[in-house]
Order: C-alpha cells, then structure tokens, then sequence
C-alpha cells in the first residue's frame, strides 16, 4: 500500500520561500590552502556594469573605502571580480561578484579577514596593518 502525501499548506511554502534567499550564501567558498599568504584585494570593475547591478554598486561606493588593504579598479568591459593578491601583489584568486548581494560581500571580506573602518578617515589599530596577511584559523589550513 503505497503512501498518499498530500501537499504542504501554503502558508508553508510561503515560509519557506521566505526564509530561502535571507539565509542563501554566497557560491564561493575559501580555499584556505590557496590562500596562503592573502594580503591584500582590489575589486575591478567596468562603470557600466555598475549601473545594471545595484548591489555590488552599493558595495563599491559606499564599503570598497571603509576596508584596508582593498583598492578599486576600473577597466572597460570588466565584470565585477574580487581579486585576491599577496603581499607581492600576485595574484592568488578571483570571485565574481555579479551574482552576490552586498550583504554576501561584506560578510565574505569579514571571513577573509580585511579589516573594516568605522569611518573613511578612521585610524587602522596597529594589529590590522598587515591584514589579512595573517591566516584565519580555519580547521582545513
């Protein structure tokens, strides 16, 4: 005898479609071990990709200035791309950042370990100067 299931409420799903995208992460996840040695990012991007994507606009405009050791780079044509360099400006890695919010950004800059002023003219505290030069502690260094 087979089981009838009969299907969820609909004020189930409404929950659950709204409780999806609040607690969706990013697709990228660090490779600790690549990242060996991170010291610095710089994000690169084109102006007229900002304009179509609101959210990385927000992040490059108003958060790129209150982290250290993250520059910006405009080139023509560019998709938005964290790149993650050493301290001899080599390149370690990119992530897209088109299909990230702002909030996924920010909280991904936190877990790399860039540290974030409260303010533009805000003091770097002397522990934070060569951030995040130091590895985080991460089980699967």
């Amino acid at each position: 005898m087979g089981l009838l299931l009969s299907p969820p409420p609909p004020l189930l799903l409404l929950l659950v479609a709204l409780v999806v995208p609040a607690t969706a992460v990013t697709n990228y996840r660090p490779n600790w071990n690549r990242l060996r040695g991170l010291a610095r990012a710089r994000v690169e991007t084109c102006g007229g990709q900002l304009n179509r994507l609101k959210e990385v606009k927000a992040f490059v405009t108003e958060d790129i200035p209150l982290y250290h050791n993250l520059v910006m780079k405009h080139l023509p044509g560019a998709d938005p791309e964290l790149v993650l360099l050493d301290q001899r400006y080599q390149e370690l890695e990119r992530v897209p950042l088109s299909p990230m919010t702002r909030e996924e950004i920010n909280a991904l800059m936190q877990e790399l370990g860039f540290y974030r002023k409260k303010s533009r003219d805000a003091q770097v505290p002397p522990e934070y100067l060569w951030a995040p030069a130091k590895p985080p502690d991460h089980a699967d260094l």
